[in-house]
């Protein structure tokens, strides 16, 4: 965040967000056209007149853009010189473009016009330079805001690592809890946000990793403190603490990127999209694979030179080397090794013949009939060992899957656990462990078909956490059978194997991902963006979305990566709801009921977005979003009837004008659930529209109860009492009610959105600026937004 480290050639180049991407198209937009008409000889009247419009909104837009920026170095003080210099660029560079504009071209000679011209493409050039480091700039406040809230994770990490007391945990742990949900908030914002693949896996991989074992450390934490002598439970936190510091640390490496080989703290070799989470990588056959097929088709430009033959040697030797993970594999059947060292053989062989036509070749920019054959043959051999090598890890997984020894195993755990019996713990153990192999021999392989870097970090990742999750799966359950009558080494085990289970179910989905890939069935990969499933069920008829059958329908990973962002949005207003009831004296007041009856719904309906919870198709996501509206038009004439004995004050006003607000976001949420939808797009964008319209009715909801409370206890309303001051928040309707209405304000807007979203951590923007959530080319737009 230091200011040399600002002054890096590469940050008016790279740009490694969408949202800064997203904010420059208009810019790009009006300048091409502005240097388009310059080109040209002449220009009528209207024309001249509307080019000064654009010239002028041009300068206005940068004017307020420079507005905000200078805002946020004020409040930066470490990239405050950078962003004054930067601002003053753009300014300078929008009064130009306004005064190139502005100038009368009808009676200019050619001379004069391309003097403009080139004027204005210096101009234009400037303005896009100086814009893009303001918007860098800004960026870079948004990962210091992300490395604070990483820090202090893992500072509250080390101290719940040494407490001794059950009070003190307690304590501790409600802490770390308020701080990973702001953590989950930001990671799941930039891991949004990223433009590239690689790194939105990579994020994805590290929040996974971050979750699961979050949900571990509570039971593992408490089975220490109760036992404080038991060895196996000690090791059993500690494998889960370093997985959680090893997750933080992956995070804090993708946002500086640092390079993914780094989150061990040492530099290791990147091939085929390193996961970044420390196993040890080598060349995968797919990359292979490519690399000899291109070295293959180069020969048909360049003939074999002494150079190519080198290459096309050690590109044949890695591939060859490569197979051997899947013939020395145990479970690699007899057949399928038979067949993997054939075909390697004729590779080999059609390789020799190709080399040996090579020597006869003449003319090495145009090969002979006989030298096109030889490349055909050598490169149908070296498909036909691709297509081996996926069917012996299809094979392996689908014996793994069919055979489905976890579960059995896993009891058969619990019950010696539970009954004491150490010696048949070591027994199962011992299957265990020689099933975990299985597993991650199949992961291996996966990651060497896998046919880009999201599919290798996804088999990568799996790998990881079976890898670490089975010991840890394993102390648990010896700790049980030291302690066999205790409850939370019960309950410790329960989790551990609970977490096993799923990872199990994460890595079926990964295998047929892979799978649908490599035979072409798959459009685009299941990314580790929340929710994993990825899966948006069709929905029948009724609730006005037509549907031929309850085929479920696959989102692409930007729309699983909107959804989710949502989903997780709701969450966060449904525990602030949850915590604001929950401290009302007398909980049983209407108010309170209706208010933790929505609150639940709209929990159901986050777990939906992860592809958990009561809500299994779109379908019963829309009943449940009838019955959420429903119970918001009783829960305002519920208030209503309260703030009749609410007298005068700005408090009562405060309440009844976001209380007038909730029938008119039932309304919306009625009309949004009757929409007729046909189509993967029309259903997804109506479950995107009904979870934005839930939770801005939510954040209404939660604004009115917490003023309910202000009313009732200021002003000793006998009704009932509820927590005094909690935070005040906006909902994204309201924010968007504020947006400007000039003329020029949609190019404005586009540019101060995009500077908003890259700085949201400033608390000062101004109220032209419109909603942090807006995208400007978003393509599903909430039509409650307009």
């Amino acid at each position: 965040m230091a200011g040399p480290q600002v002054n890096d050639a590469r940050l008016s180049l790279e740009i490694r967000t969408k949202s800064v991407e997203q904010t420059l198209i208009p810019l790009v937009t009006q300048i091409t056209t502005l240097v388009n008409h310059k080109e040209r000889p002449r220009v009528t009247e209207k024309t001249t007149q509307a080019l000064v419009r654009v010239g002028q909104a041009v300068c206005l837009a940068v004017e307020r853009f420079v507005s905000v920026g200078q805002t946020i170095a004020t409040e930066n003080p470490e990239i405050s010189a950078d962003m004054c210099q930067a601002c003053a660029e753009a300014r300078n560079a929008g009064t130009s473009i306004q005064h190139l504009t502005s100038v009368d071209a009808t009676s200019h000679t050619n001379s004069q016009q391309f003097a403009e011209k080139t004027a204005m493409v210096r101009a234009a050039r400037q303005l896009l330079s100086a814009v893009t480091k303001v918007l860098l700039l800004a960026d870079k406040v948004i990962v210091k805001q992300l490395l604070i809230s990483k820090n202090k994770v893992s500072n509250t990490l080390n101290e719940l690592y040494s407490v001794t007391t059950f009070t003190d945990f307690v304590n501790c742990f409600s802490q770390f809890g308020n701080e990973m949900v702001e953590l989950a908030h930001l990671t799941g914002d930039r891991q949004n946000d990223l433009k590239s693949d690689k790194h939105r896996a990579q994020m994805g991989a590290a929040r996974a990793v971050l979750e699961k074992s979050t949900m571990m450390l509570l039971p593992s934490c408490k089975v220490c403190l109760r036992h404080p002598d038991c060895e196996t439970a000690k090791q059993n936190r500690e494998g889960v603490f370093k997985l959680m510091r090893g997750a933080l640390n992956m995070i804090h490496h993708i946002v500086m990127d640092e390079g993914a080989g780094q989150a061990n703290g040492h530099v290791s070799p990147v091939h085929n999209g390193d996961s970044g989470i420390g196993l040890d990588n080598a060349h995968s056959a797919c990359k292979a694979f490519k690399e000899f097929e291109d070295q293959v088709e180069m020969i048909r430009m360049t003939g074999v030179t002494a150079s190519c033959k080198e290459k096309l040697t050690g590109a044949l030797e890695i591939l060859v080397e490569t197979t051997q993970d899947f013939t020395d594999s145990a479970y690699t059947s007899h057949q399928h090794r038979e067949s993997i060292l054939q075909t390697c053989d004729r590779l080999k062989s059609e390789m020799s013949v190709l080399l040996r036509i090579s020597k006869n070749q003449r003319n090495s920019n145009n090969p002979s009939p006989e030298m096109e054959k030889a490349i055909l043959r050598t490169l149908t051999a070296a498909k036909s060992l691709n297509k081996q090598l996926q069917d012996t890890a299809m094979d392996q997984a689908s014996e793994l899957f069919k055979a489905n020894e976890d579960h059995e195993i896993l009891k058969h755990l619990k019950a010696a656990g539970g009954s004491g019996d150490q010696q048949r713990v070591a027994e199962m153990t011992v299957k265990f462990e020689e099933h975990m192999q299985q597993l991650e021999e199949v992961c291996k392989l996966f990651r060497h078909i896998a046919t880009n870097e999201q599919l290798v970090i996804a088999a990568e990742h799996n790998e990881f956490v079976l890898k670490n999750l089975g010991p840890l799966t394993l102390l648990s359950a010896q700790t049980l059978s030291q302690y066999p009558g205790s409850k939370i080494t019960q309950e410790n085990l329960d989790m551990f194997a609970d977490s096993w289970e799923s990872q199990i179910n994460d890595l079926s989905i990964m295998v047929k991902e892979i799978n649908d890939v490599c035979q072409g069935r798959g459009e685009k990969p299941v990314y580790l963006s929340l929710p994993r499933p990825g899966i948006c069920p069709a929905m029948p008829p009724k609730h006005g979305t037509n549907s031929r059958g309850l085929r479920p329908v696959k989102l692409d990973a930007e729309e699983q990566a909107k959804i989710a962002k949502l989903g997780l949005e709701m969450k966060l207003i449904t525990s602030e709801m949850d915590a604001e009831t929950d401290k009302w004296e007398e909980p049983d007041n209407d108010i309170v009921k209706r208010a933790k009856n929505m609150s639940s719904m709209a929990f159901s309906m986050y777990l939906f977005t992860r592809g958990e919870g009561p809500l299994k198709t779109t379908q019963d996501l829309f009943i449940q979003a009838e019955y959420f509206s429903e119970e918001g038009t009783k829960l305002y004439k519920t208030v209503r009837d309260f703030s009749d004995k609410v007298p005068l004050c700005v408090h009562r006003e405060e309440l009844m004008t976001n209380l007038e607000r909730i029938p008119a976001c039932c309304q919306q949420l009625h009309s949004i659930l009757r929409t007729q939808t046909s189509g993967k797009t029309a259903t997804f964008n109506k479950v995107d529209n009904a979870i934005q319209e839930t939770k801005n009715l939510m954040n209404i909801i939660a604004k009115v109860v917490t003023t309910s409370f202000v009313c009732a206890t200021k002003y000793n309303i006998d009704y009932r009492k509820s927590p005094g001051s909690s935070r005040r928040w906006r909902s994204s309707g309201e924010a968007r009610s504020t947006a400007s209405s000039d003329n020029e304000s949609m190019y404005s807007s586009s540019m101060s959105d995009g500077l908003n979203k890259s700085s949201c951590s400033n608390k000062q923007f101004s109220a032209s600026n419109t909603s942090l959530d807006r995208q400007p080319s978003g393509s599903n737009l909430d039509p409650s937004s307009h």
